[in-house]
């Protein structure tokens, strides 16, 4: 559902007219719906917030989250307010009722697993005296009929032990993993199990283990807007062991395919040839990364004849590397990631407008230079200005990580330096050295690129990140400076502090 509500900003402004959609769960608002391209203002997730309707104003209802966030609304008349607790009443219902589904099945999954490993237990119990049995009528000497009988028996117990271990297995897995896939944070590689390595013995044996860390993604909720919020409330009628002993055997067949290895190495020592090294006998199975999986990249875009940048496969492109800014940060580098998104919009919106006239960015320039208007605030040719800035800062910094730079905060701060310091008024330069603060370590940044996890402690990533990087940053700097060629050429570029 969408439609113009009424918002309480602050005793100054007073109620404001909004364009609010109901979408997936959350409620976002726009200053208004010509604008809704610019990006959201502000947005509350109706599943965790509570919907309070107002005791004498027909009109209005509020949503809060308490200690949190505030939207107070008004609808135009009381048959619209009507419907919009309708629609966010079913929204949230509906949300509740899948939590409490899911709840529902991991506590019925969770009982039938209790109820299995209490039959496990009983059978290892009979299991137990049936062994024992079988020892006592051996040491007493008795008959093999009754042998041949008490091992039926065991054979029997064994059966349905290993039915009902697996049938725990079954739950287990059905329980659990699909937890664990509920927590993977959305828009991330798809996560697969570590490879175990493969490490041919020389001379000596060798072994390393791996430590896997899964970071549970952080809920949390957004309101980027320079509304004052939140603050003035309006006034009254004013507003196991199983899983150890399959470990054994995986590393008893791998002990068995090492000694094999070994054989063969002393084989070729023997006829004069050289024996495997041991780092070149590691899986060479090449590493990807974030940029050898993106759907769109500069690196894949193919220029007209006279380096003409195809719009849309450009933009494709800018969306496809917004991605880096969340590795970076989601929560310190959302204005970078804001500015940076909108001026992609501002450029797609001129597209849409006349997509046969536009194919090219020069293309969009070239008309609004012709149009006096390229230098007109929210113009296409100024976003695209901000936009190749953008980029120019982020390549700066993949620049300096491909270099072999492991201090993300002293690459982001270089690179910060060399492009976008220059056009920020000391405001913006704050924000910027707060995000710069929060900036990731490098294990951490480097653990976020990679499709698998534990990839990135293997020594194939920093080839991967050579190799992916070494296509992704030509094609992306050509670009860059064929832009730059046509800003100078109509003299578009601007010193203008920010």
């Amino acid at each position: 559902m969408e439609g113009v509500l009424h918002k309480w900003t602050n005793y100054i402004s007073g109620w404001q007219p909004r364009w609010f959609v109901l979408d997936g769960g959350t409620l976002s608002y726009y200053d208004s719906q010509e604008d809704a391209w610019k990006g959201c203002k502000g947005s509350i997730k109706i599943s965790v917030c509570e919907i309070q309707v107002h005791s004498s104003d027909s009109t209005r209802f509020d949503l809060t989250i308490p200690g949190e966030q505030y939207f107070y609304l008004k609808a135009i008349n009381a048959a619209e307010r009507q419907k919009w607790l309708v629609a966010l009443g079913t929204a949230k219902a509906c949300l509740t009722d899948n939590r409490t589904k899911r709840e529902k099945e991991l506590q019925e999954n969770t009982e039938a697993l209790k109820t299995k490993m209490s039959e496990l237990r009983l059978y290892c119990d009979l299991l137990l005296q049936q062994v024992n049995k079988i020892k006592e009528n051996d040491e007493l000497g008795e008959t093999a009929e009754m042998g041949i009988d008490t091992g039926n028996l065991v054979k029997s117990t064994c059966t349905t032990f290993l039915k009902t271990l697996e049938e725990c297995m079954q739950i287990a897995n059905r329980t659990f993993s699909t937890d664990m896939a509920s927590q993977s944070p959305p828009g991330t590689p798809p996560v697969a199990a570590i490879k175990p390595q493969k490490v041919y013995l020389s001379h000596q044996r060798s072994s390393s283990s791996v430590h896997e860390e899964r970071v549970d993604p952080t809920l949390h909720t957004t309101q980027n807007t320079c509304e004052i919020e939140h603050y003035d409330q309006p006034a009254e009628g004013v507003e196991d062991n199983e899983g150890d002993k399959a470990e054994e055997q995986k590393e008893h067949k791998e002990d068995q395919i090492n000694a094999v290895q070994l054989q063969e190495d002393f084989s070729d020592q023997e006829e004069g040839e050289t024996p495997r090294d041991s780092t070149e006998s590691e899986d060479t199975e090449q590493v990807e990364t974030f940029f050898s999986t993106m759907s769109h990249r500069f690196s894949d875009i193919r220029l007209d004849d006279d380096n003409g940048i195809p719009t849309q496969e450009f933009l494709d492109s800018c969306y496809a590397i917004v991605p880096v800014l969340d590795k970076l940060g989601s929560t310190v580098f959302a204005p970078v990631k804001m500015d940076f998104v909108g001026n992609i919009k501002k450029i797609h919106q001129k597209l849409l407008s006349d997509n046969d006239s536009f194919p090219t960015l020069q293309s969009i320039v070239l008309h609004e230079v012709q149009t006096n208007v390229a230098k007109v605030r929210n113009s296409a040719t100024e976003a695209l200005l901000w936009l190749k800035r953008g980029l120019k800062f982020l390549k700066e910094f993949l620049s300096e990580v491909n270099a072999g730079e492991q201090d993300i905060q002293g690459a982001l701060n270089n690179a910060y330096g060399k492009t976008l310091r220059q056009y920020h008024g000391w405001v913006v330069r704050g924000v910027f050295a707060l995000a710069l603060r929060a900036a990731p370590s490098y294990q951490s940044f480097a653990a976020a690129l990679v499709s698998r996890e534990g990839d990135e402690l293997t020594s194939g990533f920093t080839s991967g990140m050579h190799r992916d990087l070494g296509v992704y940053l030509p094609a992306m700097e050509r670009q860059l400076a064929i832009l730059d060629s046509l800003y100078e050429e109509y003299n578009l570029e601007s010193d203008e502090v920010v």
